[in-house]
C-alpha cells in the first residue's frame, strides 16, 4: 500500500487543544466491524458495551517531564529526552539541531548544562548533563505534541492510572477514562489489567517512505506481567475478548503473540493486512494523516470502514489527536 492512501484532510480548528473535563464526557464512536454500521455516544456509554466476559487492557506507561530548554548564542534551544543511556547521559531530540553539535554547552533552566558528545540515529544527540536524572526531571516540562499549541500541566498529560515511569509521550486512548469509570467498568464483572509500553520517539516521527512496507519502527520497551498473560489465556479459551485500551497495548499483546515474550523491546508494525491473534475490540483516538498509528486501525478495522469512520468523524465535528474524541471498534 501507499503512505498517501492514509491521507485525509483535516481542518486544523477540530485539532483539540486543550483536554476536555470531565475526561469521560468526550463523545464516542462507536464502529462495528461486522456490520459496517457507525453509532456516536458519549464516552462514558462505553459501559453499554462491555460484559462480565472482557478483559479491558491498560498501558499504565507513565510520561516523564521529558522537555527541556535552554539558550545557546541567545537562541532558545529545545531539548527532548528520549532514552536513558545512563546516568546524566541521555539520547535526545534537539531543537535547533544544525546549532548542537559534539562538544558544544547549552545553558538549560537553573544554571544546568548540557554538553552535546556526540550524534546519534535518526538525528538525535547523545547528551550529558551536569547534573543526577532526579534533578533534571525535576525542572521538565510536559513533551505536549507539537500540534498542541497551549500548555498543559503534565499532570494532565496522563492517564489516570500510570504508574511506571518511562515514555515521552501519552498513550492517549486512556485519558477518556476516570476513577469512577474503570469502577464502573469493574462492577459490571470485566477484568481490568495492566501492561507497560514505553512510549518512544517513534511517536514524533513521520512515515517519510512512499511505500508502507518500507518504513521501519523505532523499538519501544514493554513488559507484560505473568498474571495479566493468564487473564488474558483463559477469557480467550472461555470465549472472551480482549479490548486493547491504544494502539500501545495492541501493539503490545501482538508482539507478545509472535514472540511469547512478556518483555522486551518491540518494533512491530501493523498495517493491512494483518492477523490479530489476542486483540478483540480497540479503543483509540483519532490519529494524524500518514501515520502509522491510523494505519494500525485501518489494519483492525479494514481500510475501507477506517476511511469512511474518518470522514464522518471530519463531517460530524469530533475532535482530533492526543486531547481529542475516542473511537471504540468492536
Amino acid at each position: 500500500m501507499k503512505v498517501s492512501d492514509f491521507d485525509y484532510e483535516l481542518p486544523e480548528e477540530l485539532i483539540a487543544q486543550t483536554p476536555i473535563e470531565p475526561r469521560d464526557s468526550s463523545r464516542l464512536m462507536v464502529v462495528h466491524r461486522a456490520s459496517g454500521s457507525i453509532e456516536h455516544r458519549i464516552f462514558r456509554e462505553i459501559l453499554e458495551y462491555l460484559t462480565c466476559n472482557d478483559v479491558l487492557v491498560l498501558n499504565n506507561s507513565k510520561v516523564i517531564p521529558a522537555r527541556l530548554f535552554g539558550q545557546l548564542e541567545n537562541r532558545q534551544v529545545e531539548i527532548l529526552l528520549v532514552q536513558k543511556v545512563n546516568e546524566r547521559v541521555w539520547k535526545c531530540l534537539v531543537r535547533p539541531g544544525k546549532k548542537i553539535k559534539p562538544k558544544v554547552v547549552v545553558q538549560l533552566n537553573e544554571g544546568i548544562l548540557a554538553r552535546c558528545l556526540d550524534k546519534c540515529e535518526e538525528g538525535m544527540r547523545l547528551i550529558e548533563f551536569s547534573v543526577n536524572d532526579e534533578e533534571l526531571l525535576r525542572m521538565g516540562e510536559a513533551p505536549i505534541p507539537p500540534y498542541v499549541r497551549t500548555k498543559i500541566p503534565l499532570e494532565r498529560y496522563q492517564t489516570v492510572y500510570a504508574k511506571v515511569a518511562g515514555s515521552v509521550a501519552a498513550p492517549t486512548a486512556g485519558f477518556h477514562f476516570t476513577e469512577t469509570l474503570l469502577e464502573r467498568i469493574r462492577s459490571l464483572g470485566v477484568k481490568i489489567v495492566e501492561i507497560t509500553l514505553h512510549v518512544g520517539i517513534g511517536t514524533f516521527r513521520p512515515v517519510k517512505t512512499e511505500n508502507v512496507e518500507e518504513h521501519r519502527m523505532h523499538a519501544e520497551r514493554y513488559s507484560i506481567p505473568l498474571d495479566v498473560v493468564e487473564t488474558i489465556e483463559k477469557a480467550k479459551s472461555e470465549g472472551g475478548r480482549i479490548i486493547a485500551v491504544g494502539t500501545t497495548v495492541a501493539r503490545t499483546l501482538e508482539t507478545f503473540a509472535r514472540t511469547n515474550l512478556r518483555e522486551g523491546e518491540t518494533d512491530l508494525f501493523i498495517y493491512p493486512p494483518f492477523e490479530f491473534k489476542i486483540v478483540d475490540a480497540l479503543i483509540t483516538n483519532f490519529h494524524l494523516p500518514r501515520s502509522t498509528l491510523l494505519m494500525l486501525v485501518a489494519a483492525f478495522a479494514g481500510y475501507e470502514l477506517t476511511m469512511k469512520a474518518y470522514k464522518e468523524a471530519v463531517e460530524k465535528r469530533y475532535r482530533f489527536y492526543s486531547f481529542g474524541d475516542a473511537m471504540f471498534i468492536l
